[in-house]
């Protein structure tokens, strides 16, 4: 990882009409940061985006000072005031990030399943004494039917008694 601290001009920036100055001065540090660090692919940080930015597209700052961070072949381009996030370390708070969530959600689904077999537990516990019942009344029902049964099989012996 090599840093360097470099002042740039872009007073070539200023040479472009009016409403293209933000996005050629842009331009203008990415060509000079690749010139200077030797790399092809530059990266420009938020801070520094909103720098040039800051006053409008149309009047930019004559000159900018940049602290750039060669990292492999790639060159981030921040203030010298920013604070510097490596690539590697945004990897790992996303990394971390992710394995918290993944815990929330392992976590959450633990949840609902035992909320499953509670509710599961307590629905088999209502079938089960809904079940018993039915039972119950079909026994109830079946001890109707044998007392009705006897009461007609009494009646017709005390018909066939009366007929004789």
């Amino acid at each position: 990882m090599e840093e360097r601290l470099y002042t740039i001009p872009l007073i070539k920036a200023k040479s472009v009409p009016r409403t293209k100055r933000a996005k050629r001065a842009i331009k203008e540090i990415k060509e000079f940061l690749a010139r200077h660090m030797k790399v092809e692919t530059v990266k420009i940080d938020n801070s520094l985006n909103e720098l040039v930015w800051e006053r409008g597209i149309k009047k930019i700052p004559s000159k900018v000072r940049v602290k750039a961070v060669k990292i492999e072949d790639v060159v981030w381009a921040y203030t010298p005031e920013a604070e510097v996030k490596l690539p590697v370390e945004k990897k790992k708070k996303k990394k971390e990030k992710e394995e918290k969530t993944e815990e929330k959600e392992s976590k959450e689904k633990v949840e609902e399943r035992e909320e499953i077999e509670k509710e599961a537990g307590e629905e088999a516990k209502e079938i089960k004494e809904e079940e018993e019942v039915k039972e119950e009344l079909k026994a109830e029902e079946e001890k109707v039917e044998e007392i009705k049964e006897e009461e007609i099989k009494e009646e017709k012996e005390a018909k066939e008694t009366k007929e004789k």
